[in-house]
């Protein structure tokens, strides 16, 4: 298959600005590039339930708050609905893991935008239902294909992981509509992420994006050749 450059880090670290300078610089390059997004959007989806009237704000926080408890370690999975969205969001990131593979045998160079993770469960890209207890057949069902299809997933290692590292306080700088616990477990987490043993290159994503770009566009060229 043709190469895969996955860019990985915390919300605020410029994953996309990154992936999208990257993939432009690919394709003049080295010709035919595209991009996959890999992660789950329930970020946008929720800021469209919010904006519904009247019902709309009280239930994006529900939901928020279900999802969040899900995905907590030693919390248990509140039902089988909040199980069926989450395993839902997992099987439309398949659908786009699925379409970045069909991309690379065509001969196509993929840049991605995230790259779904087996190592720590709940949340960066990892299975949501495995950190939460699973009672019940059918919510154990569920997080048994999860971590199935996330096994799968992560078994595909990229030829290059350009991992990009922010502290907490320039993340919540540039992500002030996030919480400020949610980037530090992020923040806290990304150093351990191995991907299945790739490529790891680390950048520091509060240097000047000049020099962030000159250096990225290095590493993927030290694999391409």
């Amino acid at each position: 298959m043709a190469p895969l450059i996955a860019v990985i880090g915390c919300d605020g670290s410029g994953k996309s600005t990154l992936s999208a300078d990257l993939l432009a610089w690919v394709r003049e390059t080295y010709g035919p590039a595209e991009t996959t997004y890999l992660g789950l959007r329930s970020g946008v989806m929720g800021n469209k339930i919010k904006a519904w009237p009247l019902i709309g704000p009280p239930l994006e926080r529900l939901l928020s708050k279900k999802a969040g408890q899900a995905r907590t370690k030693g919390e248990k999975i509140p039902g089988l609905a909040t199980a069926l969205v989450i395993y839902a969001f997992s099987l439309l990131r398949k659908r786009r893991f699925e379409r970045m593979l069909t991309l690379r045998r065509q001969g196509i160079i993929v840049v991605t935008d995230r790259y779904p993770q087996f190592e720590v469960p709940g949340f960066y890209d990892g299975p949501g239902l495995s950190a939460a207890r699973a009672e019940g057949f059918l919510v154990s069902a569920l997080a048994r294909q999860e971590r199935e299809i996330y096994e799968w997933m992560a078994s595909f290692v990229p030829d290059l992981v350009i991992r990009l590292n922010v502290d907490l306080e320039t993340a919540f700088a540039r992500k002030p509509d996030h919480k400020y616990d949610s980037l530090k477990a992020k923040v806290a987490v990304t150093p351990r992420l191995k991907f299945n043993g790739a490529k790891i290159v680390d950048l520091d994503a509060t240097i000047a994006y000049a020099e962030e770009l000159a250096l990225a566009q290095k590493a993927v060229a030290d694999v391409l050749g």
